[in-house]
């Protein structure tokens, strides 16, 4: 995962910018979440709380993701209240030949990943899975791109649907917090180009966790939403 001035992967600007726009600190650290769930969530709710406004630190500073007119608009950023019930352990069936799929994005054009596996995990008493990218021609996986929508996607979450990063673990074994859930970077500014998910990472249930939608927020297309 590169450290730039970005949260999130992998949206894109346009023409040249690096592909996985990441924390500038990841933790929103924690942020990037991976490995069994800790005994007890003792000051997890203010970790969350706290990367929440570092984020928004980072952003109102950060003169390309959001432009300077929308700050006041956007700022700070719209979020459910933390909850646990949301931090659920899930497990990484890993695939056999990493296969290449065309990923539509925000603007109109593909982008090749490579399935990683997929993520198995229980929530709410539902059996659910979640498949995990990283960009075509990664050599090294630094971390496991996660796109989602669920039933809040496009009425309280964005409408191109929301974003998890985690860290690689050697056991296969992962934490899933949808209260770290983010958006794409499109969602504050257009000229970003991001993945949307695949219908493959289409929950059957609302995701009341991690970031809403922004208001005034651009529009997704409609193959994406």
């Amino acid at each position: 995962m590169f450290f730039t001035v970005r949260f999130g992967a992998p949206d894109k600007a346009r023409p040249t910018l690096p592909i996985y726009l990441t924390l500038a600190i990841c933790a929103f650290a924690a942020a990037c979440t991976s490995g069994p769930p800790a005994p007890d969530d003792s000051g997890y709710v203010k970790d969350v709380q706290d990367a929440r406004a570092e984020k928004d630190r980072v952003f109102a500073a950060d003169p390309e993701t959001i432009p300077a007119a929308k700050r006041p608009i956007f700022l700070p950023l719209k979020y459910y209240p933390v909850d646990p019930a949301f931090k659920v352990p899930a497990a990484l069936r890993l695939s056999n030949d990493r296969p290449v799929f065309d990923m539509p994005t925000s603007t109109g054009t593909n982008r090749k990943m490579q399935r990683v596996g997929v993520l198995d995990f229980t929530l709410q008493g539902k059996q659910m899975s979640l498949e995990a990218f990283v960009e075509n021609g990664t050599q090294q996986i630094t971390s496991l791109f996660v796109p989602f929508a669920d039933l809040t996607t496009g009425m309280e979450t964005y409408s191109a649907g929301r974003y998890l990063d985690l860290k690689p673990t050697a056991t296969g074994f992962y934490l899933i917090d949808f209260n770290r859930a983010y958006n794409p970077t499109c969602a504050y500014n257009p000229t970003w180009e991001c993945p949307y998910p695949p219908a493959s990472n289409r929950l059957k249930i609302a995701i009341r966790a991690g970031e809403k939608a922004p208001p005034e927020a651009p529009a997704a297309k409609a193959s994406g939403a």
